[in-house]
Formats: C-alpha cells, sequence, structure tokens
C-alpha cells in the first residue's frame, strides 16, 4: 500500500510539474488543488506549495493527511551529513593528518593543505649509496667464505673417505 502511495505521489507530482495542473475538481477558483484518485482514496497536490496530503472519506466526511516530504527529509540529511563532514575534515586538519585519498579538500577550513614531501639532499643519497656498497660487499664476501667453507669440508670428507679405504685395502 505504501509502494503504491509513494509511486502515486511520484506520478502526480511528475504529472503536476510536467504538464501543468491536472484536469480536476479544484478547491477554489485559482485552481490550487489537484485531486488523483488512489483506489477508495484522493490524493491531493497543492500547486503552491508541493505538498501532497492522502484525502480519506470517513464518517464525519472527509479528512486530509500530510504525506511526508522524503525529498526534504533526504535534503536535510544530505545536509547534516556534510556539516558532519566538514567538521571532521576540519578536525583531521587540526591534528596535522592528511585527508584519505580521494577526499576532496573544503576550501573553506582555516588552513590550507601542503604536501609534506621532503626529497633526499644529495649528501643523503650518497650516504645511502655508500651503505648500499658495503651492504653489497659483505654479502658477497659471506657467500665466497661459504663456498670456501663447503670446498674445505668436501676436502675433509674425501680424506677421510681416502684414508678409509687405504686401511681398508691394507687389512684386506
Amino acid at each position: 500500500m505504501r509502494t503504491l502511495i509513494a509511486m502515486s505521489v511520484i506520478g502526480v507530482t511528475l504529472t503536476a510539474l510536467l504538464a501543468g495542473p491536472l484536469q480536476a475538481t479544484t478547491d477554489d477558483a485559482n485552481g490550487r488543488y489537484s485531486f488523483k484518485q488512489v483506489k477508495d482514496d484522493l490524493l491531493r497536490l497543492d500547486s503552491q506549495t508541493g505538498q501532497v496530503s492522502l484525502c480519506s472519506k470517513r464518517e464525519a466526511g472527509w479528512s486530509c493527511q500530510t504525506l511526508p516530504d522524503e525529498r526534504a527529509v533526504l535534503e536535510s540529511e544530505i545536509a547534516r551529513l556534510q556539516n558532519q563532514n566538514t567538521i571532521l575534515k576540519k578536525d583531521l586538519i587540526a591534528r596535522g593528518l592528511p585527508l584519505p585519498s580521494g577526499i576532496g579538500h573544503d576550501w573553506n577550513s582555516a588552513k590550507p593543505i601542503e604536501p609534506d614531501l621532503k626529497l633526499p639532499s644529495p649528501a643523503d643519497v650518497d650516504r645511502m649509496m655508500s651503505f648500499m656498497e658495503k651492504l653489497w660487499r659483505r654479502l658477497i664476501d659471506m657467500v665466497q667464505n661459504m663456498q670456501k667453507d663447503l670446498n674445505t669440508q668436501k676436502d675433509m670428507d674425501n680424506k677421510g673417505l681416502q684414508k678409509q679405504n687405504f686401511e681398508t685395502n691394507r687389512k684386506g
């Protein structure tokens, strides 16, 4: 039922805006109100304010209840969220934190955002290159020492086998 009413409200509003006042009964000579039949009820569109009401026949006569204007509710919620967003952005900026990527800067805030990008000086680059060269040399030295140790171990193992083979041949 609510879906039908909502769809009817949208339809009546669009029709009133696009086609002018509906051909219907009017409340006064100026045509302020337009009516649209919806099942046993009537939708009343106020052409001056844009308010939509649902009118139903009661024991005492017809009574109209104004339907909530969802557009106004949505616009007020959007305004509330925009204000809250601005407050949060200002809070982040005041704390010296960058805004998340994809978030635009509100130019009404007190403090402009400046990128905090510091490139290394040539001396810093030279120190880093020197460090990397020393690190690379140490790594190469370690690999060479490990190869020497493995070769030494292999030689010792081979000499041990040769000695064992020599003793076995001598006994036999």
